[in-house]
């Protein structure tokens, strides 16, 4: 970003009276409102360029993204005001519910409907993304011990990597099986995110997180979100499940905007216990899939049903169920 020009007359550099400079910006241009001679206000103006460019996240983001995805206005040296657009989107369920592949379709979903969706896989495994591209990407982890953990080495394209549906996906990875504490790598992911400006090039940032809410650092996403899904079956172990992570959001609730989305069902023939628990614990269901075979089978070819309809259109039918989720 260049600057743009100096307004006002000459002050000439015996003037006594000072008077208050005040910055704005406004369609890509500084304006600015110095008492100082030519050659001050030349050095002011560009380590105030300097400033501010850091502030707002350093030489990573330009003028035209910040027009683009947010309106940033400085008035003084206090006030910043930006106001982004992207939605943030937890996904809880008990494990093996089929969270990770209820994500994948229903982030290609909505990325059929226009919109650009990050996927961030909260999982240790690091396998929330797989069926996106059919292999498991580096995640945030390997990334940083590759660059001696100076994030500010990483840049975006260093842990966003594109996936089927131009879906963009990051893996939070965490520690070895059996050492150190994976929750604690969930909650610690969305740091360097937030440092590379990442969350504002999208509409919508979903986070796959694993299993129940077992401690703080499983439950970190929800300390981002907007909103929260919880998948879940016909079953009462799922339904359990699902009673927690609702009482994990209802807690949440208290501290900063957060709400419930509803329930999905995944991968049921039936939906009676479904219908008894939402009657007792009133909230919203989605949808309830079919018990398709072929479901399960995606996640075992490493594709989504999105990728694979388009060579069994009788396919077609389910994908129309997570098109009513991103709906």
């Amino acid at each position: 970003m260049g600057v743009g020009g100096w307004v006002g007359g000459s002050t000439g550099r015996d003037e006594v009276e000072i008077n208050t400079w005040q910055a704005s910006v406004t369609n890509q241009q500084w304006f600015l409102f110095p008492p100082f001679g030519r050659r001050s206000r030349i050095v002011a103006g560009f380590f105030l360029h300097l400033i501010l460019r850091t502030r707002n996240g350093g030489y990573r983001r330009s003028e035209k993204e910040i027009q683009r995805w947010g309106r940033l206005r400085i008035v003084g040296r206090n006030e910043r005001e930006l106001e982004l657009r992207e939605t943030k989107v937890a996904v809880y369920g008990k494990g093996g519910i089929g969270k990770s592949t209820t994500s994948c379709n229903t982030s290609i979903a909505l990325a059929r409907r226009g919109k650009k969706v990050l996927q961030i896989g909260c999982d240790p495994k690091h396998d929330s993304t797989f069926t996106l591209t059919g292999f498991l990407i580096p995640t945030i982890i390997d990334t940083s011990q590759v660059k001696d953990y100076h994030y500010e080495d990483v840049w975006p394209e260093d842990v966003i990597y594109k996936g089927y549906g131009g879906v963009s996906r990051v893996e939070a990875g965490g520690p070895p099986a059996g050492a150190g504490c994976g929750g604690y790598v969930v909650g610690e992911t969305v740091k360097p995110l937030k440092e590379l400006n990442a969350f504002y090039e999208y509409d919508i940032i979903s986070f796959d997180v694993l299993g129940d809410v077992a401690c703080g650092g499983f439950a970190a996403p929800l300390n981002y979100a907007d909103y929260c899904i919880i998948i879940t079956d016909n079953g009462f172990d799922a339904l359990f499940a699902a009673n927690r992570i609702a009482a994990s959001v209802r807690e949440k609730s208290h501290t900063h905007p957060l709400r419930l989305a509803g329930l999905v069902g995944n991968r049921t023939s039936g939906r009676d216990l479904i219908d008894k628990y939402v009657e007792a614990c009133p909230m919203p269901v989605l949808e309830v899939l079919p018990l398709v075979e072929d479901i399960r089978v995606s996640r075992v070819k490493g594709k989504t049903l999105f990728e694979m309809a388009e060579h069994q259109p009788n396919l077609n039918y389910v994908c129309d169920f997570y098109l009513n989720i991103a709906d």
